[in-house]
């Protein structure tokens, strides 16, 4: 579903140039304006959402055996779901320059004391503490980024920070080759090292953010006045009149609204694929005959690939103001990379298959998240569906990690994502049109009672029910 241009929100927002001079040219005025807000916030959130970890040389080193790996990857999914509503909420309790920075000290810290673990057990009672830990930042980021731009200008700001997961991909590969070296030092295996490491660097970066991250619009002090107001008149033009406030009943809409599901059965099948490219594409090019050394090297062009497609599929999403054909159309790429892993066994072809992949899943990501979340009405409301869809898509984390079992085809593995890459599509399609009636729905319920933007606070508690949200 496409939401308003910039242009054609209302009279209302062409009014906004008013804040400006009028020896100045406002377009460019407004531009400099997004830009100055993409400098101040765009980096940090993307650096927070870089702060991941690898787990090369685990396997071995903790004498897992049978499907214990499996289960230590899956673990962590299950807190990770159950904390991201709360979370949402306490970050609009508590502002996000505490939030953030304080789940942030807390997934560093347990990263950091996860060089310790020496026993599956152990392995298990962290990755749980991990979990419950991290699973506030993807829908704690997004969220953020809802309370500072317009519905359309979001996909490439959300779309720049999530490629940061395809870069962490990228740059895993690169730091396991370069900290295999370090094996034995101090006596800490490899990977040890890359959670000590990683670990101590998150919370280091957790301290400089609580001085970093700027709430709202309306507490920038990075914008003057004149800026302050034209971003915070733009936000309520685009979002009709929302209400911004926290109440219950905003968390009940959220709850009952049967679309939030469908978003995040689409989610899931996305992450499902997303996952299983960031967590097995090593071992399937290893499997398809390379070094384990080699494998970490040759995994990072398909997610160098996949970032360069999240950026630029993000832009043109926001540009053409469209979200479901792209995911559509993302989907499709991602499946013939996966029939071609599926039908072949050799090297090459294997390889060319997870580049082909990789370019199709990570971009959904972002997408998928965005369209959710611009089609939900209210500040609170959208933040308990960001948080539903994001976190029950994530349960997907738990499919993924055991569906590949079967080296050196993964058969089960990679027709497994292949349905669920067709179910993504069913469901786009099935949003795409009820977006579509309800559209059609609420002009013709405007024409017939003559509902107009000026009556807009008469609606503003009824989040996207209101028939002045499009």
């Amino acid at each position: 579903m496409s939401v308003p241009t910039q242009e054609k929100a209302g009279s209302e927002r062409v009014s906004s140039t008013s804040y400006f001079s009028s020896d100045v040219n406002a377009a460019n005025l407004k531009g400099r304006i997004w830009r100055k807000l993409d400098t101040h916030l765009l980096p940090l959130i993307t650096l927070l959402y870089l702060m991941s970890f690898l787990v090369a040389g685990m396997a071995e080193d903790l004498h897992l055996v049978g499907l214990q790996y499996n289960i230590a990857a899956a673990i962590f999914f299950i807190p990770y779901c159950l904390v991201e509503v709360p979370s949402n909420v306490l970050l609009k309790v508590f502002r996000p320059s505490r939030w953030i920075p304080f789940i942030m000290v807390l997934w560093g810290t347990i990263m950091t004391l996860m060089c310790l673990v020496n026993s599956y057990q152990g392995l298990v009672i962290a990755r749980v503490s991990l979990g419950l830990a991290e699973g506030g930042l993807l829908p704690g980021l997004t969220y953020y980024i809802s309370l500072w731009y317009p519905r359309q200008m979001q996909a490439k700001r959300i779309g720049t920070f999530i490629s940061a997961a395809a870069v962490a991909g990228a740059f895993g590969g690169i730091l396991a080759y370069g900290i295999q070296h370090l094996e034995g030092k101090a006596g800490l295996h490899g990977w040890q090292w890359i959670f000590l490491i990683e670990g101590l660097a998150t919370v280091l970066f957790a301290f400089l953010a609580y001085f970093l991250i700027h709430d709202y619009p309306e507490t920038a002090t990075f914008l003057t006045e004149e800026e302050r107001q034209f971003v915070m008149r733009t936000l309520e033009d685009d979002s009709k009149g929302q209400a911004t406030h926290f109440s219950a009943k905003f968390v009940w809409q959220a709850l009952a609204d049967w679309k939030t599901y469908v978003q995040a059965i689409n989610f899931m099948t996305i992450l499902i694929t997303g996952y299983a490219v960031a967590l097995f594409t090593p071992s399937i090019i290893h499997n398809l005959g390379f070094s384990a050394a080699n494998a970490q090297l040759l995994s990072v062009p398909p997610f160098a690939c996949a970032c360069v497609c999240t950026i630029v599929v993000s832009f043109y999403s926001d540009r053409l103001n469209l979200r479901g054909p792209f995911i559509v159309l993302c989907s499709t790429i991602s499946m013939i990379g996966y029939v071609v892993a599926y039908t072949t066994s050799k090297p090459g072809p294997g390889y060319a298959a997870a580049v082909i992949a990789a370019s199709g899943a990570f971009p959904n990501v972002a997408i998928s998240v965005v369209w959710a979340g611009g089609n939900t009405g209210g500040h609170m409301k959208r933040g308990i569906v960001l948080a539903l869809v994001i976190g029950l898509g994530n349960l997907g984390g738990i499919c993924s990690s055991f569906i590949y079992y079967q080296p050196p085809r993964f058969h089960k593995g990679h027709g497994t994502v292949i349905g669920c890459l067709g179910m993504s599509i069913v469901c786009s399609c099935i949003m795409m049109w009820t977006y579509k009636r309800l559209n059609k729905e609420k002009e013709e319920q405007c024409a017939r009672e003559g509902i107009n933007e000026g009556m807009k606070d008469l609606y503003c508690e009824l989040a996207d029910e209101s028939p002045l949200f499009r």
